[in-house]
Formats: C-alpha cells, structure tokens, sequence
C-alpha cells in the first residue's frame, strides 16, 4: 500500500470511515476512498443544512452508489454529537470488517448570524457537531488506532476558524479549535503511526451555496478538494498539517512564532512593548514551533541570554 510519488495512492484492506457524508463534500471523500480500494462506513444524519431533522436515506444512496461501482459500503445515520450512536457505528465497522484504518471527520452545520445577532443555542450546536463531533468520532476510534499502531485521522477545518468570516464566529470558532486539536493529537499518536491533519477546503456544496456568488461555486467543484484529502489518509501521509485546497489549487497554513524581543518585566515594559510592537510581530525569521513547550524554551532561551549579557 505505498503511496510514493512514484505509485497510485490506493487503500485497498484499508477501513474508512467519513462523516457528513450523504452528500456534497464528504459524499466525494467517500467515493474516492472506495473507488481505490477502501471499505467505507458512508455516516450521515440526513439533516438539514441547520442541522435539522434526520434519516439515513443519503448515506444508503452513496452506499448504493459505492457497491454499484464494485466497492463496499455500508450505511450509517449516527449524529456525531451522540457519543454512545458513535460508539455503535465504530462497532459496526469493526464487526464488518475487523479494524478502523482512517477517520475523514467532515460532518458540519451552519448557523449564520453577525455575532451581536446570534443566539448563544446556535453558537453552541456548532460547536458541538463540528468541534465534539470530531471528538465523538476520534475518541471512539483512538483506542483501537493506537492498538493497531496505525491510523490516519483528517479534520475539517476552514478558512473562516484561519482567518475569519462575517457571520461565522460559532463555526470560526470551533473550526479553529480543530486545529488545535490536531495538534496535539497528532504529537500523542505518533508513537503508534497515527498522523493527524487538517483539511481546510472551498467547495460548493449545500453548506456554501449562500457565500459565493455563482461563477465561483462553478469553480469550486467537491472533486477538486478530494486529491488533499486522499493524501493525509494515505500510509505515506504527513503529520500535523493544514492543508488547504479549492478550485484545483493546494496550499498549506502554519501557525508560526516571531523571532519576538526580550523587554523584561520592568514597570516600563508595557511602553517598551507598544514601542517595539512592529519588532516582535516582525515575521522575519518565524519559525513553526514543534510543539507548544517550545514557545516556552525559546522564551527562557532569550531571557537567559539577555541577562548573561546584562
């Protein structure tokens, strides 16, 4: 099953599971792992775009497209904000097929309003089906990754939670939360060959037909989204990577830290601050931290080196 440059990405023994992926985006995914190989549990609730109502007619209607192209599918209609209906569908898989390989965790709602209008409920529902629904799943499927010591974990993440959107703090939010998520799984998970990325895509689909206007939605097919994702769940896939992908176009996002400046603690460092703030947020010389601890290392490195100066 390598995946090099060289060779044809493929997932065949491989055991996938995508959520929110009755249609759109997710319903791509999980044709193209099938289509190479995977055996697929296709998840979706069936909802609404505002997460609304249910049935599990969608993912039996990719389930059917899968097998009528010579995959395997089965079919599940578990909310990924239900703990226990996780629980059940990572049984499901294993009873099926005896192992979990990839996790595509892409199940999402919108609940569009400007901050000052939005009501704390739909700020909440949000974040609990992007944000702990992702957790639901990961967690569900983290025990058995770590005993196969392998496991390929892909969070949806977005623009919005990188760099932000009018009307989307509550999906901003838990978007970006993904992040951070991933970062630190992906540290604990790399003892047992478990890579954890995120994907941050612009697709038309269901969710986004409202913010684009319709000559970009005719550029923002799902497919074009779908080469990021085969690639952080391939076997050769990176770690701790945001990828970012629309219209055919790839890039990668990093959270980085300045080279910054040591100004002490002195009743004046609030000034010395606001007089070197162009200094410290310089992005000359930024670096991407390995892990959060070395925020920390390289703070006590400069203070350590300015005072053996002093």
């Amino acid at each position: 099953m390598s995946s090099s440059s060289n060779s044809t990405i493929d997932f065949k023994g491989r055991v996938a599971i995508v959520t929110g992926a009755g249609g759109g985006l997710g319903r791509q995914h999980a044709l193209a792992l099938a289509a190479r190989g995977a055996k697929v549990v296709v998840n979706d609730l069936g909802g609404a775009r505002d997460g609304s109502g249910g049935s599990v007619s969608a993912a039996q209607a990719v389930v059917d497209e899968i097998k009528a192209a010579g995959g395997e599918a089965i079919a599940n209609g578990a909310s990924v904000t239900d703990f226990a209906a996780v629980q059940a569908m990572v049984k499901q898989a294993v009873d099926a097929w005896g192992r979990i390989d990839i996790l595509v965790n892409n199940a999402g709602i919108l609940r569009d309003k400007s901050f000052s209008k939005m009501e704390l409920a739909d700020f909440q529902l949000v974040v609990d089906v992007h944000l702990m629904g992702a957790v639901n799943c990961t967690k569900a499927v983290w025990a058995l990754m770590n005993e196969q010591k392998y496991g390929r974990i892909v969070m949806t993440t977005s623009s919005s939670g990188l760099y932000g959107n009018f009307g989307q703090s509550n999906y901003g939010a838990a978007k970006l939360a993904l992040v951070g998520l991933m970062q630190t799984l992906s540290i604990e998970g790399a003892k047992n060959d478990i890579r954890v990325n995120c994907l941050a895509p612009t697709a038309a689909t269901r969710m986004t037909e409202d913010l684009f206007p319709k000559e970009m939605l005719e550029a923002f097919q799902p497919e074009a989204v779908v080469p990021a994702m085969l690639v952080l769940a391939s076997q050769d896939a990176p770690n701790r990577t945001v990828l970012c992908a629309g219209a055919g176009v790839f890039e990668a996002a990093h959270i980085t830290l300045t080279q910054g400046a040591w100004l002490g603690s002195g009743p004046d460092a609030a000034e010395q601050l606001a007089a070197r703030l162009a200094e410290v947020t310089s992005r000359e010389g930024e670096v991407v931290p390995q892990s959060g601890a070395s925020q920390g290392s390289n703070e006590v490195a400069k203070a350590m080196g300015n005072a053996k100066r002093g």
